[in-house]
Order: structure tokens, then sequence, then C-alpha cells
């Protein structure tokens, strides 16, 4: 992280498998900043497949503008499957966060120079009666472990910019939320 205009830029990698909802979480982390006042640049990359293939997406957000969308060595990363643990984990910048879904990622980093946050998430949405939760509670826990936004701004977020057809979800997204958040000590 690097101080800009009085605000860290944050290079942020959420990655998993097509259907985890990493470009939705992205998304929602970049909408949550950009409210915020920050400038955002959201970039998703993923595979030929709808789901099951590679699904990952790079969210800057700094107090100005950004130069290029193209992150080498994230400040901190969300990996929700073992092939983005393998990819990431060693990328991530000294000092920075990881936050591993640990329900699916049996492993542990071998590094002492970042913060590992480990979360059974795809359990934990499970425990809430729906598996696509998993995302959220990641992201939560990654917002309460690296201030990037509020979670009340992320929250905000999802209601401003989910569409009406799934605001029946609200409820319950926010809940998610609040467990990933609570299981952060700061």
């Amino acid at each position: 992280m690097q101080d800009v205009g009085g605000k860290m830029q944050q290079e942020i990698v959420i990655s998993g498998f097509g259907g985890q909802g990493t470009l939705f979480a992205g998304q929602l982390l970049a909408y949550a900043a950009m409210d915020s006042g920050n400038h955002v640049t959201w970039f998703p990359s993923y595979g030929p497949e709808m789901r099951g293939g590679k699904a990952r997406c790079t969210v800057i957000v700094a107090g100005k503008e950004i130069g290029a969308p193209l992150v080498r060595r994230p400040s901190a990363a969300i990996v929700l499957n073992i092939p983005s643990m393998e990819a990431f984990e060693p990328a991530i910048k000294p000092g920075g966060v990881l936050v591993v879904n640990s329900s699916l990622i049996p492993q542990k980093s071998e590094r002492d120079d970042i913060r590992v946050i480990y979360i059974p998430a795809t359990d934990m949405a499970i425990e809430l009666g729906n598996a696509r939760m998993a995302n959220v509670i990641c992201l939560s826990a990654l917002v309460e472990a690296t201030g990037v936004v509020s979670l009340e701004a992320v929250k905000q977020a999802l209601q401003d910019h989910l569409p009406e057809r799934h605001h029946k979800l609200l409820g319950l997204n926010y809940e998610a939320m609040d467990r990933g958040a609570a299981l952060i000590g700061n």
C-alpha cells in the first residue's frame, strides 16, 4: 500500500471458481469505494466457462486518479479455492492481508510477513442457508481487516446497486457480512 493524496492506495485481488461470486464481490467493493469518494478500478478476468472455470477480479482503491488497472503485487487478496491460494498467496506484498476460504482450502500459508485470515466461509454460508454467501463473508472480513472502506459503505452499496429482483436477499447478505466482520479482531 502506498500513500496517495492522504489516502492509502489498496490493490485487492478476489479469486476463485466461476459461480463463487468473485466478480460480484469485487463490484460490490468497487461501488462502496466509489460511493465513499475514492477513485476506483475494477478489472475482471475469467475463463470461457460460465461456472467452474477461473474467475478473478482486481480492485484498486485510491485517493487520486489511478494510472493503470494492472496489479502484480496486491496489498490484499481473497482466495476462495486452492488454485487461487497457490497463485496469489506468494504475490501479496509484505504487510498485506490474505483472506482464505478455509472450507475449501486446507493448506496454511507459510508466510510470516503478511496477515492471513482463515475463514470457513463456505461452511458459514451453508449454515446461513445459502452457500453463495461465502463471497460476502470473506469480503466483509477483508474490509474489516484492511479498512479500505467501511462495512456500512459495503452494505449501502449492496442496497443501492443490487438489482431490485434480488432485494429479497439483502437481509441474508447483511447477516453474512456481519458474521464475516465479527471474525476480525483488529
